[in-house]
C-alpha cells in the first residue's frame, strides 16, 4: 500500500514537471476552472503549438478560414440586395418572410454545426458548410415563385449559419498564443465580402431590374437578381473546391485530446510542424503523464480511470455535458451568460436598424441616393469600404495594453449605438451617408473583436457548443426583427432608437465580463 502511494506521488511529480517544462503563455480561463487533466494537457499542447510558431500551415488556414468569414457576411447582404427585385417580381403579401426564412436557416445552421462540431469533430463541418451554401445558392437562381426563393434562402442559410461557430474554433485551436490577434484581423474578409457584393450588384441589379413603380414586372425584365445569385453561388462553390480539394485540414489537437485520443493529437502536432518546416519535441508520454493529475478520489488505478473516462467521452454523443461544462463554476457561468446576452442584444439591434432604415432614408435622408441608382450603389460602396480599415484597427487595438479585447469591444459597441442615434438627425443624403460611414466603421471593429473574443473564453472541448449558444441567441433575436417589420408601424424612427439602445447596453455589458484574453492562450 505504501509502495503504491509512493509510486503515485512520483508519477504526480513527473506530471507536474512535464506541465512546467511545457509552460505556455498565461491561460485565458482561471486555474481550476477546468478538469485538471484536461487543463494540464491543454497547456502542454499550447506550448507545443507555440514552439512550432506561425508558419505555412497556419497562413494557409488563415486564407481558407477567411472564406467562412466572408460567407457569413456575404449571404445576408445577398438577401437584402435581392429583396426589392424579388418583391417587385413576385408581389408577396408579406415580403419580410424572405428575411425571416433566412434567419431561421441561420439559426438551424448555428445550432446543428455549432453543437455538432463538438460531437463529430471540426473537419466535416468545415468542408460541408460552404458546399451547402453554394449548391442552394445556385439552385435559388431558378426560383419560380416567392415560396421557392424563401425555401432556398433558408437552406443556403443552414450552411452559412455554421461558418463562424466552426471556423473560429478551428483557427484558434491551431494558432500560437502569440498570434491569437489574427482572429480579429480575419474579419477583414467579412468587410471585403460586403465590398464584393456591392460591386457585383451594381451592374447586375442596377441595370437588369424592374423599377419599383412597374406593376407588370416580368421575369425577362428582372433577370438581374438571378444572375447575381449565379455569381454568388459560383463563388461559394469555388471556395468549397479550394477548401475540400486544395487544402488538408487536420483535426484539432486539443479536440482530439479532449476526446481521449492523445496519440492523434500528438500526430497532428508533428504533422503541422512538418508542414511548417520544423520539428516538435512533444511525445505521447508528455500527455499521458498528465493523467496522474486526476483527482485521487477516483476509484481504481489512475490509468484505468483515464481509460474509462476516455471511452465514456467517445461513446457519449448527444447529451448536455458540453453545456454543463460552460457553467461548471460561478465565474464560467457568469461569463457564458453575459456574452450570450451581448450576442442576443446585437442580434436584435442590427437587423432592427436595417429593417427601419428605409424610413430614415426616405424621411430624414432625402432618399439616400436622391433617386439615382448610381448614387445609391456609390454610397453603398463607400460605406462598405470603410469596414476594411475598421477590421485592421480592431486587430491593432486588441493587442494594445490597457485596452485589450474588452476595451475595444465595449467602446466600439457603444459608439455603434451612438452613431445609430445620430443617423436619425440626418436631414439630407450627404449627412446620412456620413453617419452610416461612422456606424459601419465602428460596427466592423465591434464584429471583428466579438468574433475573436468569444471563442477565446471557451475551452476547446466545449468551444463549438459555446459558439453555438451565442450564435443561436444572436439568430433567435434576429428572427424577431422581420416579424417586427411585418406588424409594426414603419413610419416612425422609434425602433432605430431601440436598436441604438441595445448596442449601448451591449457595450456596457462587455465591461462586466470577467475574462480579458489579451496576451493569454486559449484553453
Amino acid at each position: 500500500m505504501a509502495e503504491t502511494q509512493k509510486l503515485d506521488e512520483v508519477k504526480d511529480d513527473q506530471a507536474q514537471e512535464v506541465v512546467s517544462l511545457h509552460e505556455a503563455p498565461a491561460a485565458v480561463l482561471d486555474e481550476g476552472s477546468l478538469d485538471p487533466v484536461y487543463e494540464a494537457k491543454a497547456k502542454v499542447l499550447n506550448k507545443a503549438i507555440q514552439d512550432i510558431g506561425m508558419g505555412r500551415y497556419q497562413w494557409q488556414l488563415f486564407i481558407v478560414i477567411g472564406f467562412g468569414w466572408a460567407s457569413d457576411n456575404l449571404w445576408p447582404i445577398v438577401t437584402s440586395l435581392i429583396f426589392t427585385p424579388i418583391k417587385n417580381e413576385f408581389h408577396p403579401t408579406r415580403a419580410p418572410f424572405l428575411t425571416l426564412a433566412q434567419n431561421i436557416g441561420l439559426l438551424v445552421g448555428a445550432i446543428f454545426w455549432g453543437f455538432g462540431c463538438d460531437i463529430f469533430g471540426r473537419r466535416w463541418a468545415f468542408n460541408l458548410t460552404l458546399g451547402i451554401t453554394g449548391i442552394f445558392g445556385l439552385i435559388a437562381a431558378g426560383s419560380p415563385n416567392f415560396a421557392a426563393i424563401g425555401c432556398f434562402a433558408a437552406l443556403w442559410s443552414i450552411g452559412v449559419g455554421g461558418n463562424l461557430p466552426v471556423d473560429s474554433a478551428i483557427f484558434l485551436e491551431f494558432l500560437p498564443g502569440s498570434h491569437q490577434w489574427l482572429l480579429t484581423v480575419l474579419s477583414i474578409d467579412w468587410a471585403l465580402a460586403q465590398v464584393f457584393a456591392t460591386l457585383v450588384a451594381w451592374p447586375l441589379l442596377g441595370n437588369l431590374t424592374c423599377e419599383e413603380t412597374d406593376l407588370n414586372c416580368t421575369k425577362g425584365e428582372n433577370m438581374g437578381w438571378r444572375y447575381f445569385m449565379l455569381v454568388m453561388g459560383g463563388v461559394a462553390m469555388i471556395m468549397f473546391f479550394l477548401r475540400f480539394v486544395c487544402f488538408t485540414l487536420y483535426e484539432s489537437p486539443k479536440f482530439s485530446m479532449g476526446k481521449g485520443k492523445d496519440a492523434e493529437a500528438v500526430k497532428v502536432v508533428h504533422e503541422v510542424a512538418r508542414r511548417n518546416g520544423k520539428t516538435s519535441t512533444l511525445t505521447l508520454e508528455d500527455l499521458e503523464l498528465c493523467n496522474n493529475l486526476a483527482p485521487s478520489g477516483h476509484a481504481g488505478p489512475q490509468a484505468q480511470s483515464h481509460t474509462r473516462a476516455a471511452l465514456k467521452r467517445n461513446l457519449e454523443k448527444i447529451n448536455t455535458s458540453h453545456i454543463k461544462a460552460l457553467f461548471a463554476t460561478k465565474k464560467l457561468a457568469y461569463s457564458t451568460s453575459l456574452i450570450t446576452l451581448v450576442w442576443a442584444f446585437i442580434g436584435l439591434g442590427f437587423p432592427l436598424y436595417n429593417a427601419f432604415l428605409p424610413f430614415i432614408q426616405a424621411n430624414r435622408g432625402a432618399d439616400f441616393g436622391d433617386g439615382s441608382t448610381y448614387l445609391t450603389y456609390r454610397n453603398s460602396l463607400i460605406i462598405a469600404s470603410l469596414g476594411v480599415p475598421g477590421c485592421l484597427l480592431g486587430g491593432l487595438l486588441v493587442e494594445t495594453p490597457r485596452i485589450g479585447r474588452k476595451g475595444t469591444l465595449g467602446l466600439s459597441t457603444i459608439l455603434t449605438g451612438v452613431f445609430l442615434f445620430c443617423s436619425t438627425t440626418a436631414l439630407n443624403s450627404a449627412s446620412l451617408l456620413g453617419w452610416n460611414c461612422a456606424y459601419n466603421f465602428m460596427s466592423n471593429i465591434m464584429y471583428a473583436v466579438l468574433y475573436s473574443y468569444t471563442p477565446e473564453i471557451f475551452p476547446t472541448k466545449d468551444r463549438g457548443t459555446g459558439n453555438a449558444i451565442t450564435a443561436s441567441a444572436n439568430r433567435i433575436f434576429g428572427i424577431m426583427a422581420p416579424i417586427v417589420a411585418m406588424f409594426a408601424n414603419l413610419e416612425t424612427a422609434a425602433p432605430v432608437y431601440v436598436s441604438g439602445a441595445l448596442f449601448v447596453a451591449s457595450g456596457v455589458a462587455v465591461f462586466a465580463l470577467p475574462f480579458e484574453s489579451r496576451g493569454k492562450a486559449s484553453m
